[in-house]
């Protein structure tokens, strides 16, 4: 038997008399859980002394290549929590999702994070609001850290990806994290927190961990904390009713039941692909995880035309599936967490009631009545409108079949779950199918929407992905966790700030419109580390000519009418004659303020925000206004991006084309190229 400890204030800390878990597959005692001893006031305060300050220092991208090297140290050696991982009852597949998946998403994160935020402490959300005629006073949303805490109240049934999921939007927002495990798989996220923890790869305090109660910890948060939970809706709503987040403020995140439903479209016949694709994944979903996933599938909707069909199908493929010992590589299904998981479950089966249409298996290797085995069980509704299955969730191995008769009735009984995480829709016919997408879309979070096209390449109804949304409205818990950079979100706060020009510029690090100039040369001679935000090119001026227009017009092949006929374009409602080509002006622009001797800038990689404010017509001497607007190092290269203010004004300062040119500069100690 393992003491599971506490990682709080720097110490590891374990209690030998804690309640007693239990191997899912012999009944052995394997481990001892229980936070005695553990102060959760000190826990808070370190977080938030100690660790939230040293994350503050960071950039979005020095947080960002942390998670990367931890994920990375996580899937260097995985053998030992796969051993602990099969003591939960997880096959090898189900230990992949959970350990391999977890370590997953600090990668993903530490791409979102280096892609999608600049290097920089605070993010610019949105433009700069103009608030007064002179341009003087300004507004500018920013988005900062918040001074808290994210506490993590975690399930059971995925204790390495329901850790890492949540801590890694946290710790790129640049919160520091304190979890409190499930007790049934405590030993497995201890042994991730040790990892990381030895490996001193994270800010002492980023990430702390309970085993055990933590009564208590709840009372000392305020409105700077943030409290994730994953479990069931009914703790979900007593969290809710807490005090912290009723009277102080504290920003709740709830995950919660689900009853999720897979719909098979009325043109999917038992001769489509779809229909074989459908089967295939209620199977899948059934017994993954022995059925203990926030994602399953629990309802089972079909046309009743096709019923008979569907439930042969299932039965056939179920009587294929083996359940047995999760560490053999040919057991498809292992066991439930615990014997109390699966009495819970029987006794939730009991409740939904219907018709059992099959509930036996053989067990492989095993003693069913000392592991927490349960045979998969498909029940069929008596009447879909009114079964328990759209209330009751059994947390298992469980799914229950129901009819309909046209796609308003199936997406009335997909409603009928009061909020879901996910539904899975099959069928070959794209408009059908768009029809259910859409009016189911309002009671999920995600719809996992598939043809034969897009199956191959197909993530499965019960993926979670970091790029997209995971959570659901209603029964689900109303929170939203993933989705890429909304999930940061979630841990930041949102700020308009309101001043001068050359105040957002101090503030935000980006050069705002109308802050101060400063003329240094030429800024194309200036290395990364010289450059400064602000730093500025007034060109000289030039003429763009009628000539100018039809050479590049042959050249390009570009002879749209307004630039080469006088009466077509004075026939339209928005020129007076002939203008030049917005790509002409943009040409020119570039031989205005590009320098072309060999130097500190490597490559221009593109442009953004591009757009053309009036047009340009024979005879406009154009100059450009180009201004040092952002820096963002990329650490280790031996360069950075440069995004560069660029304004094409005419001869009275009107102007004529804005967009940002984005570049790589080297620095200077990689003079002549990256280092």
């Amino acid at each position: 038997m393992r003491v599971v400890e506490s990682y709080t204030a720097g110490r590891w800390i374990g209690a030998a008399d804690g309640r007693l878990v239990r191997d899912a597959v012999t009944g052995a005692v394997v481990a001892s859980v229980s936070s005695d001893g553990v102060d959760l006031g000190a826990a808070h305060d370190h977080a938030r002394t100690v660790a939230g300050v040293a994350l503050r220092e960071l950039t979005f991208h020095d947080r960002a290549a942390i998670l990367r090297a931890v994920g990375k140290m996580l899937l260097a050696d995985t053998d030992y929590l796969y051993v602990l991982s099969h003591s939960t009852g997880a096959t090898r597949a189900d230990s992949a999702i959970d350990i391999d998946g977890g370590a997953g998403a600090l990668l993903a994160y530490s791409g979102i994070g280096r892609r999608e935020l600049p290097n920089q402490r605070v993010w610019v959300d949105g433009d700069v609001e103009g608030l007064s005629r002179d341009g003087s006073f300004v507004g500018q949303h920013i988005v900062t850290p918040r001074h808290g805490v994210a506490v993590q109240i975690n399930a059971f049934n995925f204790p390495t990806w329901g850790m890492l999921e949540k801590f890694a939007p946290a710790f790129l927002a640049g919160v520091p994290t304190i979890v409190k495990a499930a007790t049934p798989t405590a030993y497995v996220t201890e042994a991730v927190v040790r990892r990381i923890i030895d490996s001193g790869l994270l800010p002492e305090g980023a990430l702390q961990f309970v085993a055990g109660s933590v009564d208590g910890l709840l009372d000392v948060l305020d409105e700077q904390d943030t409290l994730s939970f994953t479990g069931s809706a009914a703790t979900a709503r007593i969290l809710r009713g807490h005090g912290a987040v009723l009277d102080a403020g504290v920003r709740f995140s709830a995950e919660a039941d689900s009853l999720n439903a897979a719909v098979l479209a009325p043109a999917a016949g038992p001769d489509t692909a779809e229909f074989g694709l459908f089967v295939d994944e209620v199977v899948n979903e059934m017994t993954t995880k022995a059925g203990q996933k926030c994602t399953a599938i629990r309802r089972v909707i079909v046309p009743a035309a096709h019923v008979t069909a569907v439930e042969e199908a299932l039965v056939e493929r179920m009587r294929g599936i083996t359940v047995g010992d999760p560490s053999l590589a040919d057991t498809d299904m292992g066991a439930l967490v615990g014997i109390s998981q699966r009495d819970d479950v029987l006794a939730a089966v009991g409740r939904v009631g219907g018709t059992t249409v099959i509930d036996t298996c053989d067990f492989v290797g095993v003693d069913p009545e000392r592991g927490a085995f349960m045979a998969p069980t498909l029940l069929r509704a008596t009447d879909a409108a009114t079964t328990l299955a759209h209330v009751v969730e059994p947390f298992g191995p469980v799914a229950t079949l129901m009819t309909y008769d046209t796609i308003d009735e199936a997406v009335d009984l997909v409603a009928k779950g009061g909020g879901s995480l996910v539904a899975s829709v099959y069928g070959p016919d794209l408009s059908e199918a768009a029809v259910v997408t859409l009016g189911i879309a309002p009671y999920h979070g995600r719809v996992h929407t598939i043809d034969a096209s897009s199956a191959a390449a197909s993530t499965g109804h019960g993926s979670p992905l970091p790029q997209l949304v995971h959570g659901g409205p209603g029964r689900a818990g109303g929170g939203e966790e993933l989705g890429g950079l909304r999930s940061v979100l979630h841990y930041m706060q949102r700020t308009a700030v309101q001043g001068s020009p050359d105040l957002l510029t101090a503030v935000t690090g980006s050069w705002v419109d109308g802050a101060a100039r400063r003329d240094k040369g030429h800024p194309f001679t200036l290395y990364f580390d010289e450059l400064e935000v602000g730093d500025c090119l007034d060109t000289e001026p030039r003429v763009i000519t009628l000539e100018d227009i039809e050479h590049f017009a042959h050249f390009t092949g570009d002879l749209f009418y307004a630039h080469m006929d006088d009466d077509a374009a004075k026939a339209s409602p928005i020129f007076e004659g002939r203008v030049a080509h917005g790509y002409l002006v943009l040409s020119m622009a570039a031989g205005l303020f590009v320098w072309p001797d060999p130097g500190p800038v490597l490559a221009n990689y593109g442009v953004d925000n591009l757009r053309f404010a009036t047009p340009t017509y024979p005879g406009t001497e154009i100059r450009v206004i180009f201004t040092c607007k952002e820096k963002s190092l990329r650490a280790g290269s031996g360069y950075g991006e440069v995004r560069w203010d660029t304004k094409v004004v005419d001869q009275d300062d009107n102007v004529l084309a804005s967009y940002d040119v984005l570049t790589m500069v080297a620095e200077r100690g990689a003079a002549g190229g990256v280092r």
